[in-house]
């Protein structure tokens, strides 16, 4: 495995870091299948993989949990864990103690590494800086709970600069790929934390799945150049090539995904990729640029709609649908007619509340209108 230093903490950590967000799963979000998840974080763990990032909310808490569970016996001291306070529910300090106090006791242990304020925009940002959060954070630091403090970050580019600048954080975690480089932080925002000396954490590498299953007209390029690169394999390697990338998470669900990572992160390296690789990905690129109309990650944090509409499944509906067109359309609106009547777009009564949650500040009511209209 190749390490790689975590900013001003100087913390070696793997290039490599196990999201625990995708878990295996059954028919919910917490029905995890507990078993192959500790056999899935224990296998990178004995591979080199030190970072362990999950957080309050994932997989409606069973996330930390399981990594408790996984982290017994000598796993423990051979990881560094990351987790992350749910700002949104925190309205004053005794939360976050509560809070912290749960998520150690679903982790099982005395200490977190490296605690996050989760998905922070301008307005939780704010709300959290005015009720003292960071002067909680210093406390709970001196008291051993928490090593370091970092925040997780949903919001445009000025946005990010100015939590940079206004807290002397250890690590910083941004959405990063290389149909990003624009978006929120993106590489301006990259490069400014990597400025501060900041701990830079990649999440979403693959934009939620998006670049590992190619739709058509970006398949055919793959499929030109398959005797050499592999599109998930080369997601990982632009990430990599940065040197202001310290670790890149991935939401893992299937050992041969860990496995397949673990190879790739073994062949990583700044500086690592050729002429023809760039190339490749420009093209690719553009290809998916022409393409997926919203840019949905599937993150979840939409969810629950008050009314029961299944966002992210109706946006992704969509978005396969005008990519994919042709018979594949036809399957989409299908899918999308065998959904429960509550859960489709059309249920819908533009009440906003997905729109105050959602990291990719897409126009989600428009846009379900726009689902509907097409798939009628």
């Amino acid at each position: 495995m190749k390490y790689r230093r975590l900013g001003r903490t100087g913390v070696q950590v793997s290039a490599l870091g196990f999201g625990t967000m995708r878990l295996p799963r059954g028919k919910t979000e917490a029905d995890v299948n507990e078993a192959e998840s500790i056999e899935m974080i224990r296998f990178a763990i004995d591979q080199g993989v030190n970072y362990i990032d999950t957080a309050y909310v994932y997989h409606g808490g069973n996330s930390e949990r399981i990594v408790g569970s996984a982290l017994e016996g000598d796993y423990r001291s051979r990881v560094h864990i990351a987790t992350k306070l749910p700002v949104w529910m925190v309205n004053e300090t005794r939360d976050c103690d509560r809070l912290l106090d749960e998520q150690l006791t679903r982790l099982r242990c005395g200490h977190i590494d490296f605690y996050l304020l989760h998905c922070l925009q301008k307005k939780s940002w704010e709300k959290m800086r005015d009720i003292g959060v960071l002067e909680w954070a210093e406390k709970a630091r001196s008291e051993g709970r928490i090593r370091h403090l970092g925040f997780s970050f949903h919001d445009d580019y000025d946005t990010f600069e100015r939590i940079v600048d206004e807290h002397d954080w250890s690590v910083c975690q941004i959405q990063y790929n290389y149909l990003c480089e624009e978006v929120q932080a993106g590489t301006r925002g990259l490069q400014y934390a990597a400025s501060k000396d900041l701990g830079v954490i990649v999440m979403e590498p693959l934009f939620g799945g998006t670049l590992a299953c190619p739709p058509r007209p970006a398949q055919e390029i793959w499929d030109s150049v398959l005797d050499r690169y592999r599109p998930v394999d080369l997601a990982l390697q632009w990430l990599w090539n940065r040197p202001e990338v310290a670790t890149v998470l991935s939401g893992m669900n299937e050992l041969s995904q860990v496995q397949e990572n673990i190879a790739s992160a073994n062949r990583s390296g700044v500086g690592t990729l050729d002429t023809d690789a760039i190339e490749l990905i420009r093209r690719v690129r553009d290809a998916y640029m022409q393409l997926s109309p919203i840019p949905c990650t599937k993150c979840g944090y939409c969810l629950p709609c008050p009314h029961g509409v299944n966002v992210p499944q109706n946006l992704e509906l969509f978005n396969h649908a005008t990519v994919l067109k042709g018979n594949s359309a036809v399957l989409c609106k299908n899918l999308y007619f065998a959904m429960p009547e509550n859960e489709r777009a059309a249920g819908c009564v533009e009440c906003g509340t997905c729109e105050d949650h959602c990291p990719q500040h897409i126009s989600i009511r428009q846009m379900l209108k726009e689902v509907d209209k097409t798939f009628r």
